[in-house]
């Protein structure tokens, strides 16, 4: 907590000098001097671009100067007579290892090191202001600071309080460093944004409340820190290395999850969140960050990889470091580091789990900004770190930071985690029919540009997308980029293939091609329908069977229920084309939809003689939307009211409706409120009221849900005036 600067009695007596120093006064036994501390806040946090934290607490960034004014009962002490003292760490042994003591000097420092100087002209007899400057590559986190005054005959210390040291990437010594002036204003100021989710032939924007300003965030965030494996095993060695922003980044990878360390988040993939939220219905980060602290430290349940993106997002933010989430399409999991999926049917089109590799319809992580003094300057720049519970990393569930640079031009040798990131960008695909009887495997076809589509994340100052695929990798195709993919491979000694390994990575050139059309815009409580449309690509006559299924599934790929099925035989002339239509009604899939509300469709094509084929195309389907509308301007400390529509599109009524409204700066706390049943094609209409805190642009994200639909989204942006 921040030191009032209170005026404090002295009486004499161990106990009480003791207690005094605690309270922060100084304590000199020849002249019993009083002093209290102002911080300055409102000069220093606008320079630090700090002024935004909510409490009364000194927030700087390393590197620049911070004043602080001491208002003594009697005349100050002779400016050679002062150290001063910044400490970090929770026990007295720790404080001794982490303190710097330093004296006032005549200049200022050079921020190579701790220094102060004293603004004596600005300072009355009984004052002192001084300017303290932190050296650009400190640890960040929270300091105390003390005051020794030393004369001939006696001498006192004193702690005068506590400030938190950040990142600074406003300033070119330190590694977080960010040259523009708009980025720093989105990466590191900006409390809300976008995430995006769906599929590459589906992208959605989906609003994230990021909140690192709000209330108590600061601290929580710290205590993540705190209560590292890391810290918890060698707590000297923690704090000294949280000068290093790929050591804290790669922290953080592994708290914002609770695998290994009872961390911030616990994941769920199952469909059951029975016990917990369903990862869908979170909007935000400061709900959960404060449910984790409020709940003793215990995992909140549960997330997935944007919520893990989200609060990872939201931490990075607050302590200074520069951070974006990043969302990838059809994003690969490579559980062997072999830069290669494999994806298996039986011969009857249903998906076969007889792999653990997999390809996610959209995956989140992020990035962050720093350089990468381990590996050079070339690898400066953004730097992937991923929060989710994927895969170990020396042991634990982290990932990063590994540098875009070294995932495009395939340096894949580096540190850290860089031949799983690079298959999520840019794996191959290889597919197979499999014979569940015999154990026999025929590949069906080789695909490299499958995996890593629309890499995209919020554009700068804007809502819009920024496609970030060509950050990550060469164009598809290109012969750089299949240049880079060998470089890869041989680097992780997988180049050496024996011959039968090399014959079955050859791709196999089909004889039909095939894909699936959508006729209609899918919705929930729709049927939807289908086109299979298959290509003779030679000049003879084909004939084929094609085994058809449709499965729900959840967005990793893992399938749910099958919810249709059908074959029938095809006769093809040379270069002819044929559309199938295909059905797959509301009732056969309404049961087994998950929260992802998507089906996957799949035909094995048998040729008689020829190459098989498969098609196969990923549905998400569209919730009905809900509607916002703020109801007149909006003003700081005025309330305002937002109306939210919902119109139920089904021919039954739905129920358990409940609508849950989050934002920082415009409410004090989430939203939640229960919703009347909706009859069969009817609206609903739900008013409640913000009051707005603070000026400027922000955003208010709405979630609702009910029987039939679960976390239909909406999020409006909001001009929020004084």
């Amino acid at each position: 907590m921040a030191y009032t600067g209170a005026w404090v009695e002295l009486q004499p007596g161990v106990m009480e000098h003791l207690e005094k120093r605690a309270k922060g006064v100084l304590v000199c036994e020849a002249t019993l001097t009083r002093v209290k501390t102002d911080w300055r806040l409102k000069e220093n946090a606008p320079g630090h671009h700090t002024d935004a934290y909510q409490g009364t607490e000194l927030v700087v960034r390393r590197g620049l100067p911070f004043k602080f004014s001491l208002d003594f009962s009697g005349e100050a002490p002779a400016p050679n007579s002062l150290t001063f003292t910044v400490e970090t760490g929770s026990t007295s042994a720790l404080q001794a290892k982490t303190r710097v003591s330093f004296g006032l000097a005549s200049a200022p420092s050079d921020g190579s090191s701790w220094g102060a100087v004293a603004d004596a002209a600005a300072s009355p007899s009984r004052s002192l202001s001084v300017s303290i400057t932190s050296p650009a590559n400190a640890a960040i986190g929270r300091y105390r600071l003390g005051l020794k005054a030393s004369s001939s005959s006696s001498s006192s210390s004193s702690s005068l309080g506590t400030f938190v040291l950040l990142f600074n990437p406003w300033l070119a010594g330190d590694e977080v460093f960010l040259p523009k002036e708009a980025e720093r204003q989105e990466y590191v100021l900006s409390e809300s944004g976008v995430v995006y989710v769906g599929s590459s032939q589906s992208i959605r924007a989906r609003g994230w409340d990021y909140g690192q300003f709000q209330k108590d965030i600061l601290d929580i965030c710290l205590s993540i820190l705190d209560r590292s494996l890391n810290h918890r095993k060698d707590p000297l060695a923690d704090l000294r290395r949280r000068n290093d922003p790929k050591y804290v980044g790669r922290v953080l990878s592994a708290m914002v999850n609770s695998t290994d360390d009872n961390g911030v988040l616990q994941g769920n993939w199952s469909g059951n969140y029975s016990g917990g939220s369903s990862p869908g219905s979170w909007s935000g980060s400061t709900d959960i960050l404060r449910k984790w602290k409020a709940s003793g430290f215990r995992p909140v349940r549960f997330g997935q990889c944007w919520v893990f993106a989200g609060v990872l997002n939201t931490v990075l933010r607050c302590l200074g470091m520069p951070a974006r989430p990043i969302s990838n399409f059809s994003s690969a999991h490579d559980t062997d580091q072999t830069l290669t999926i494999d994806v298996y049917y039986d011969d009857a089109g249903n998906p076969l789990n007889i792999t653990s590799d997999s390809i996610w319809n959209f995956h989140v992580w992020n990035e962050s900004w720093f350089a990468r003094s381990d590996l050079g300057s070339t690898y400066n720049g953004w730097q992937v770190l991923d929060a989710t519970p994927q895969e170990r990393s020396t042991g634990i569930f982290q990932c990063g930071p590994a540098s875009l640079v070294a995932i495009k031009e395939g340096d894949v040798d580096l540190d850290y985690d860089c031949p799983f990131v690079y298959s999520e960008v840019n794996a191959d695909r290889w597919t197979w029919t499999y014979d569940t009887r015999t154990g026999q495997k025929k590949k069906i076809y080789s695909e490299t540009r499958t995996v890593g589509q629309f890499t995209s994340t919020k554009a700068v100052g804007s809502f819009a997308r920024q496609d970030v695929t060509y950050s990550y990798k060469y164009p598809e195709g290109s012969a750089k980029e299949r240049e880079v993919f060998k470089k890869a491979r041989g680097k992780l000694n997988l180049n050496t293939l024996d011959a039968t390994s090399t014959q079955l990575a050859a791709a196999m050139k089909p004889d039909v091609a095939g894909k699936f059309k959508l006729q209609s815009p899918p919705q929930v409580g729709k049927d939807v329908d289908l086109v299979l449309v298959l290509t003779n690509l030679v000049s003879a006559r084909k004939s084929l069977t094609a085994n058809m299924t449709a499965w729900t599934i959840i967005y990793t790929g893992k399938v749910v229920h099958e919810v249709w099925k059908s074959s029938l035989p095809v006769d093809l002339g040379p270069q002819e084309e044929k559309a199938i239509p295909i059905k797959i009604s509301y009732s056969e899939y309404q049961q087994h939809l998950s929260t992802d509300n998507m089906i996957r469709a799949t035909a094995v094509c048998h040729i008689e003689e020829g190459n098989n084929a498969l098609v196969e195309r990923d549905v998400t389907l569209d919730n009905p939307n809900v509607t916002m509308k703020v109801l007149g301007p909006a003003k700081v400390g005025q309330e305002v009211k937002v109306e939210v529509v919902f119109t139920n599109p089904l021919e039954k009524e739905v129920k358990d409706c409940v609508l849950q409204a989050e934002g920082s700066d415009l409410l004090e706390a989430k939203l939640k409120m229960d919703v009347l049943p909706v009859k069969a094609r009817q609206s609903a209409r739900v008013q409640f009221g913000i009051k707005p805190s603070k000026s400027g642009t922000k955003q208010l994200l709405i979630n609702f849900s009910c029987d039939k639909f679960q976390d239909i989204k909406a999020f409006e942006i909001i001009h929020v005036a004084n």
